[in-house]
């Protein structure tokens, strides 16, 4: 999964004891984050009677899709078409301004540069649900209930986007701006044909952590779809939760788990044909602040 060379190098070309005490915390940091995952797909092939037991069961006792069936009973195909079309355009807009308030905020000089900065990265203190209520009743009055606009403009202001590429724009080569004026180009040309292509890594990164933050959005599509066959897949799989849910409690633990498995295939498959990308991205934005 992960490049085996630059995972397993050490230093000097032998191994420290620094170096494997590391490699141990984090190999123990993994496991303890990989068993609520691996109990979690376990539960969802189970039987419903086999879900609570005395004894810890890593494995199905027998294993069955009966739980998978019961989920795809819901119309789970159209959630999932919400969700992937609410995310993948979300995304797509917020890497795309993104990058380009990222630049702006990087390479050109103008007054209150850095204070508008300033207050992007403020912004993260105020909580989501503060300026939920009011955009709500905005997009009521518009008309926009229940739509695909509603589920998508608002997610399209992301921080970190912004945040990421500026980061990265800091570091980038000034000689290649300057050979690009010299040929006459002018900012945005700039920035399309020689900046953006060259900042990959960085919109990689941005992409699969937007993605899945947009994929998981639980809050705002609650509030904003009133039809069912605008739910996104994170509202719909909320009903199969065995307190609130059509099942049974103990039926409910199995067919809820494999509800969840189903949510969380996509955003796992991203990273990881993603995973040397977003990590290229992550720390070439940590170069220089």
């Amino acid at each position: 999964m992960f490049d085996a060379p630059r995972v397993f190098a050490f230093r000097n070309g032998s191994p420290q004891l620094s170096d494997v005490a590391v490699w141990l915390i984090g190999m123990f940091v993994v496991f303890l984050w990989a068993m609520p995952f691996i109990w979690m797909v376990s539960t969802s092939f189970k039987l419903p009677e086999h879900v609570l037991t005395e004894d810890i069961e890593w494995l199905p006792r027998v294993w069955t899709l009966e739980n998978y069936r019961k989920v795809f009973e819901y119309p789970v195909l159209r959630w999932g078409l919400n969700s992937i079309i609410q995310a993948t355009v979300s995304t797509g807009l917020c890497v795309f301004f993104g990058a380009m308030a990222g630049y702006a905020l990087a390479r050109m000089r103008f007054p209150g540069n850095g204070l508008l900065f300033a207050l992007f990265i403020a912004s993260l203190m105020i909580p989501a649900e503060v300026t939920v209520v009011p955009l709500l009743l905005a997009i009521i009055k518009v008309g926009w209930a229940s739509t695909y606009q509603a589920l998508i403009l608002p997610t399209v202001a992301n921080v970190f986007s912004v945040y990421i590429f500026r980061q990265f724009f800091l570091t980038f080569p000034r000689e290649l701006e300057e050979a690009a004026r010299m040929d006459g180009a002018g900012p945005f040309r700039i920035f399309w044909l020689v900046a953006l292509p060259l900042a990959r890594a960085p919109a990689i990164a941005a992409t699969v952590i937007i993605f899945t933050l947009n994929w998981n959005n639980f809050l705002w599509p609650l509030l904003v779809t009133f039809d069912e066959s605008m739910k996104t897949l994170p509202v719909g799989v909320a009903q199969f939760a065995p307190v609130v849910g059509t099942h049974t409690q103990l039926e409910g633990f199995s067919v809820s788990m494999a509800a969840v498995t189903v949510l969380s295939i996509p955003s796992l498959v991203l990273f990881f044909f993603l995973q040397k990308y977003f990590i290229q991205g992550i720390s070439q934005g940590s170069v220089k602040s």
